[in-house]
């Protein structure tokens, strides 16, 4: 029987402007690990066994340097490029004052023509746990089969992702009755309270939340199939808001939207794992000693790679 291929995409295109700086490159673990190398050890130990990095051209040395000479010997690696010019063809109504690219929805669409299989998408600077890799491939498993696009997302309790140094944005999951992912709202500015949180909606008025609601932490398991998916809707996108140079292709939106549409089905998986990552650079420190915490309890060796 023929063992399952499994790709691993990971977005590292962001500067971290908040950071101050390329915090995907920031070591962490106890022997001086970066987030990422944590990513693909449990994605190694789910089945995973392609690394595709989307990053950006102007970074690319920085990246082969920190983070290609530790990973290439471990599991194929390529890497792809996402520029603010890579847009469908025919869209002439692009901004010329925009200094960045799309979003993460355009993110995943730089990735199209290196993935091969079934593929899960994850955040270079966010540690996920290992449960969450092993639910994506009993996810791909279970529906190999599948006519209509069979996606998923791994989704964590918003009480857990949230800074003690300053606002994030999330994407707020609604499901129906079985537990499937309905759809999803990008709320921005969510600011932690004793009490759970806080934002303030597009009208102007304040919003509380429990902090147990299940928000996207843009980890994701799609197929090829989403590609074209992504294509027609970001050309949409921009013939809407080519001209705002602020404006961002989300990618939990567009997935929403393709639920919605009938276009696809996505569930919704839970991880049994913590999630932390690093918005802020304050938020270094705690995530250093999370990791600390996890080799103690023998989640992970030390050094990670023996």
């Amino acid at each position: 029987m023929v063992k399952p291929s499994y790709d691993l995409v990971i977005l590292a295109a962001g500067m971290g402007s908040r950071f101050g700086g390329l915090k995907q490159v920031q070591p962490v673990g106890p022997a001086d690990e970066l987030i990422i190398e944590y990513s693909i050890f449990d994605a190694l130990r789910a089945g995973f066994n392609r690394l595709v990095l989307v990053i950006r051209q102007d970074i690319e040395a920085d990246f082969r340097d920190t983070i290609g000479k530790r990973l290439e010997s471990r599991i194929d690696v390529e890497y792809v490029f996402q520029e603010i010019g890579d847009v469908p063809p025919g869209i002439s109504a692009i901004t010329s004052t925009r200094t960045k690219p799309w979003g993460t929805g355009h993110a995943v669409l730089a990735a199209r023509t290196a993935v091969k299989n079934p593929f899960a998408v994850i955040n270079a600077d966010d540690f996920y746990g290992a449960s969450g890799y092993a639910e994506l491939a009993g996810h791909f498993a279970r529906t190999a089969a599948r006519r209509k696009p069979g996606y998923a997302m791994v989704g964590y309790p918003l009480k857990q992702t949230l800074s003690e140094f300053g606002t994030v944005s999330r994407g707020l999951c609604a499901t129906d009755f079985t537990g499937r992912l309905q759809h999803i709202t990008e709320i921005t500015k969510i600011e932690k309270q004793a009490t759970g949180a806080k934002y303030t909606d597009a009208a102007g008025a304040a919003r509380q939340l429990t902090g147990t609601e299940i928000v996207s932490m843009n980890f994701w398991g799609f197929t090829p199939a989403v590609f074209p998916q992504l294509e027609k809707l970001f050309a949409d996108f921009l013939a809407k808001n080519g001209g705002e140079p602020k404006a961002e292709f989300y990618l939990p939106t567009s997935i929403s939207t393709l639920n919605e549409r009938g276009e696809a089905e996505v569930a919704l998986l839970k991880s049994t794992d913590a999630w932390f990552g690093i918005t802020y650079r304050e938020d270094l420190e705690s995530s250093k000693q999370a990791l600390a915490a996890l080799v103690l309890q023998g989640k992970y060796p030390a050094p990670l790679w023996k």
